[in-house]
């Protein structure tokens, strides 16, 4: 089968991986197979033993290739966001064409002078997105192709962490006979499943509540503005259960996904089950209510912490509020406790595939839809950050942009004045001064 048009996107997590393929046909991405294994080798999201993660990695891999009815060979490798830093960037070059018009060449070339950077030797740049081109001063442009000008500039925003993340990730990946064909911040892609495009531009907040850690990303403006992540997550629940109700961590996990409850308020103190107790021959019964305070009392610290975090910035005032993904974001009665907790309007994403109706399969199918609306501009400069120019002609999920030619600065600052209002006019026109875009105007002026 050819794989021209498929995409296969990995989740790494702390208790799970997941493996989503899909195929894309006449612009409709199709799901055809899925794989997902226990973990191991893995601690809060990080890769701590190669071998045994490369092993785990493989056998979810094989479910998905039998179901698929295909080899993999490529992944699109989603990763966490600890330590992960956010910096601008931005580069400058002469047009090398005689003629002025600037090519792919280019494009390359100027993303190649952005990732010039002074980084201390223990990290290493994870992603470049490109924010603006501009063309002999004049900016704001998307895909500065075809257009002439004799210098070029491209804006950016470079994402850096650290080096031994990036380097257990690929070499497990090596040992499991595969190849990177991106890697992509985990809450970058997220937001391009789980938010819709308003979300996206006026801010919203994402809680991803996986097993090992909990990471909330804060989206502005169609960027990735802000993470912090709790090292706490599904695995502390499951331990508490253990140890307070003193049964083994199988059992505990297998209770807080049958019986679970975030909110204790509804759950039920009538309703009871059997746990078995260490060092008892008989189970002992259990009410749901109970269960629930166990499981509620954690997720209270964990929201409370990354409330602390949230406020110091002033994120739960963006109007996008608040949307959960990952396992836990499962369990019923989570968004009223998370509403009660934030005092913002609260959601779970899940996905609407067929089998894939779980919190917990969000990021997989997310690094997938991300990699698949990468304009062809975007691949161009990410090329400059792997060296492989051929990917980023093979790889072409978009049209181009139908920009003409600039044939003067003239043209160019004509165009310029009836496609792009500089922040500061769009400041002054009194239609666009209502309270969401003063909570806007802050955003954009304290994360700039």
């Amino acid at each position: 089968m050819d794989n021209s048009g498929i995409y296969v996107g990995l989740d790494i997590g702390t208790t799970s991986i997941k493996v989503i393929v899909a195929e894309r046909v006449k612009g409709q991405m199709n799901v055809i197979g899925v794989g997902s294994e226990r973990s191991n080798g893995l601690s809060r999201g990080v890769i701590v033993d190669i071998d045994k993660a490369a092993e785990a990695i493989r056998s979810a891999v094989r479910q998905a290739e039998e179901k698929a009815s295909i080899e993999i060979k490529k992944v699109i490798a989603g990763v966490p966001a600890n330590l992960v830093k956010i910096e601008r960037c931005r580069g400058m070059i002469a047009v090398a064409d005689e003629s002025k018009e600037i090519n792919n060449e280019d494009v390359q070339n100027v993303a190649a002078a952005a990732l010039v950077q002074s980084l201390p030797p223990e990290r290493e740049v994870l992603d470049v997105i490109p924010d603006e081109f501009v063309v002999d001063g004049f900016d704001g442009i998307k895909d500065p192709r075809g257009m002439v000008g004799v210098r070029l500039e491209m804006h950016g925003t470079l994402f850096t962490g650290p080096k031994t993340i990036i380097h257990n990730t690929r070499k497990a990946l090596e040992k499991a006979g595969l190849q990177i064909e991106q890697i992509v911040i985990a809450p970058l892609a997220l937001s391009s499943l789980v938010l819709n495009d308003g979300e996206q531009d006026f801010g919203s907040i994402i809680i991803d509540m996986g097993g090992g850690q909990t990471t909330a990303a804060v989206i502005h403006d169609h960027q990735l503005k802000y993470t912090y992540v709790d090292q706490e997550g599904g695995q502390f629940i499951t331990k508490d259960i253990s140890v307070v109700l003193n049964t083994s961590l199988e059992n505990a996990e297998k209770l807080k996904r049958d019986y679970g409850y975030a909110n204790a308020q509804q759950a039920s103190d009538d309703e009871a089950f059997p746990v078995d107790v260490v060092g008892q021959s008989t189970p002992t019964q259990i009410s749901e209510q109970y269960l629930a305070e166990i499981i509620e009392a954690r997720l209270d610290q964990v929201f409370d912490k990354v409330k602390q975090h949230l406020d110091e910035i002033r994120a739960l005032e963006l109007p996008g509020g608040i949307v959960l993904t990952g396992g836990v974001a499962a369990l019923p009665g989570i968004t009223e406790l998370a509403e009660q907790q934030f005092g913002a309007r609260v959601r779970v994403f899940t996905p609407n595939q067929m089998g894939l109706r779980h919190p917990s399969f969000d990021e997989a199918l997310a690094v997938i839809k991300y990699q698949a609306a990468l304009s062809e501009v975007a691949l161009l400069v990410k090329s400059a950050l792997t060296g492989d120019t051929r990917a980023s002609i093979a790889l072409d999920f978009s049209e181009p942009a139908q920009s003409a030619p600039v044939q003067s600065t003239q043209t160019t600052k004509q165009t310029k004045q009836t496609t792009k209002q500089r922040p500061e006019q769009q400041q002054d026109d009194p239609d666009r001064k209502g309270a969401v875009e003063r909570v806007k105007g802050f955003f954009n002026h304290f994360f700039d």
